[in-house]
């Protein structure tokens, strides 16, 4: 019995120690393979960044204009930034916006899955006289960005808002209301006005995190079958 009993023992103990060992090879494979993915995500972001940048500075030379707006309207179409700041004395344009990519993160137990990759950017675009447009990508940490992804999302639900909004409504009080009836500030409408079958809606958008400002131009027609619209957006240098 005794004999009998130490033989199991042994066995036992040797069955766990390879378990144990292949839970550590798992866990250092899993590790690797998640360490690959993410770098491999991360440099598809970087890549699209620059791709970006650059059809962008093509464009902003194809526009040969030197206003503001239009050059901001240039640089949003191209690349959907949130916050697009200006510098006239520097001829600069600064875009500051997240991009993300997915990866597939390998786990022995359940709870692996999709998993989302965020990084912040910064492109800087500069023009010199008699010279064509260049620019920067910076790779910033994430709160750097933050502002910029709060207004992206203020501004998609103020879309949703002017979309749903009756013509009556589209005054600057109306909007005013719509947009910020708890009087929160996120939103300051600086004026509407009706062109034609068409509304113009200059709003300031704000973030909560450390003040950043983005004034957007929304349009919208006065009225469609049922009295709403469908609105769009694009940021602008000034309201």
């Amino acid at each position: 019995m005794t004999t009998g009993c130490l033989t199991i023992l042994i066995a036992l103990i040797t069955v766990l120690g390879v378990f144990v060992s292949w839970l550590w090879y798992r866990h250092w494979h899993d590790g690797n393979v998640n360490s690959e993915r993410k770098e491999k995500a991360s440099a598809l972001i970087r890549k699209q960044a620059r791709e970006a940048a650059d059809d962008t500075a093509r464009a902003l030379d194809k526009s040969g204009t030197t206003d503001a707006d239009t050059l901001t309207g240039v640089i949003w179409q191209h690349s959907e930034t949130p916050v697009i700041t200006y510098d006239a004395s520097r001829r600069e344009f600064t875009a500051t916006a997240a991009r993300s990519a997915q990866y597939d993160e390998a786990l022995l137990f359940p709870g692996g899955g999709p998993v989302q990759l965020t990084r912040c950017f910064v492109h800087t675009y500069t023009h010199r006289p008699g010279q064509a447009w260049t620019f920067r990508v910076s790779e910033r940490d994430d709160d750097v960005c933050r502002p910029s992804t709060q207004i992206g999302g203020r501004v998609r639900l103020a879309l949703t808002r002017i979309s749903s909004m009756y013509a009556e409504d589209l005054t600057r009080a109306g909007v005013q209301e719509a947009l910020d009836p708890t009087g929160r500030r996120s939103f300051d409408v600086k004026d509407v006005v009706r062109e034609g079958d068409r509304m113009t809606l200059s709003v300031l958008v704000s973030s909560s995190e450390k003040a950043v400002d983005q004034c957007y131009r929304f349009t919208r027609p006065v009225a469609g079958d049922d009295g709403q619209g469908s609105a769009t957006a694009v940021p602008v240098a000034s309201c």
